[in-house]
């Protein structure tokens, strides 16, 4: 069985792009490569790019990884249909840089797939497994501005000014 997308009346197979890094220069990303080319061969995914940060930490931001970020630009581009990891930590380590690129994935209409968490939001299941994502990650975004508006309200019944010095 092949994925297909369908572009301007004509059916084409899913344009598929790995994102593989690792924290260390000692590591190697072989082994991911690996597992996702044979999971894009199984499902019948045309590799049309592979995006590779090396000795970089998933904790680091955008700025300081240029192969992800520059997939990221290629995903807003339409470069290609779903984008494939490893697992869920290859692509960041914070819940807020995970929520910012799964929206902005999202919003470009590519789809994610995930071997290690079995995410794959081509499929029914991984769009609502996808879904709960998002509210999850809505939920805790209301969370941290429901705290910072408790500490702002506790600054100011202390008596401290607030803003910019008059």
């Amino acid at each position: 069985m092949r994925s297909v997308a369908i572009h301007f009346g004509t059916v084409m197979p899913k344009r598929v792009a790995f994102y593989l890094r690792v924290s260390t220069g000692e590591q190697t990303t072989a082994n991911q490569r690996l597992e996702l080319e044979t999971v894009a061969r199984h499902r019948g995914w045309d590799v049309v790019a592979v995006y590779e940060d090396q000795g970089i930490s998933g904790a680091k931001g955008r700025e300081k990884r240029p192969q992800f970020d520059r997939m990221l630009r290629d995903a807003v581009r339409g470069k290609f249909d779903v984008l494939a990891a490893w697992a869920v930590d290859r692509l960041g380590r914070s819940l807020q840089d995970l929520v910012g690129t799964l929206g902005e994935l999202r919003a470009a209409g590519v789809d994610l797939f995930l071997h290690q968490q079995a995410v794959d939001t081509t499929t029914p299941s991984g769009r609502a497994m996808f879904g709960m994502l998002s509210v999850f990650a809505e939920f805790e975004r209301a969370m941290i501005q429901e705290r910072v508006k408790a500490g702002l309200a506790r600054a100011r019944a202390s008596g401290r000014r607030l803003g910019r010095p008059k």
